[in-house]
């Protein structure tokens, strides 16, 4: 075997090391984690909290660009500090279990330099496709990923809330994520 054919595998080998040395997993801690949707109506504003989910995180460990992220959660877990709200938002989602899932896609940086991130969104059985800008930030194991993302709730097929015949819900929802972790 030639030198140069010899050093073609050696040098893919290397290569291919260096990439998995950066690769990492982040271990979600949820305690210091957040994930949150803002929302207006008449006369009033409210957040609701996501309790529960389950994360799947990805990406570089050196340059903390992202490989992968996956969201799921229950509605049920979203919690809006009041309990007849929150049952009739499960009711408006269909009633019964309703689930939602993100899925990240890719990252770009953008034209003022702050990074992007696209991914799939599903609600209510219908998927979209959300971009945002967001930020990582690594201090010594730990890493915290946080954005935001604005939708409009019509969009996955889910009508304008409307009660007592004055009180609207806006459709347009801002997302907030503050997602914290460990490396591994």
């Amino acid at each position: 075997m030639h030198l140069r054919n010899r050093t073609i595998p050696i040098l893919f080998t290397f290569l291919s090391s260096l990439a998995l040395a950066h690769a990492a997993t982040l271990e979600v801690d949820k305690g210091r984690s957040r994930i949150q949707v803002d929302a207006k109506a008449t006369g009033h504003k409210f957040t609701g909290t996501l309790k529960d989910y389950t994360a799947s995180v990805s990406g570089d460990a050196a340059s903390l660009k992202p490989e992968g992220f996956e969201l799921k959660w229950n509605f049920k877990d979203l919690d809006t500090d009041d309990a007849k709200r929150d049952k009739q938002m499960i009711e408006w989602l269909g009633g019964g279990n309703p689930q939602g899932a993100f899925k990240f896609t890719k990252s770009w940086t953008g034209k003022d330099g702050t990074p992007q991130g696209s991914g799939t969104l599903t609600i209510n059985g219908v998927s979209k496709t959300v971009t945002f800008p967001y930020t990582a930030k690594k201090d010594g194991e730990w890493v915290t990923i946080t954005g935001k993302v604005s939708m409009d709730y019509q969009n996955f097929s889910l009508p304008v809330i409307r009660a007592m015949a004055v009180m609207t819900v806006d459709p347009q929802l801002v997302v907030r994520f503050h997602v914290v972790g460990k490396v591994r």
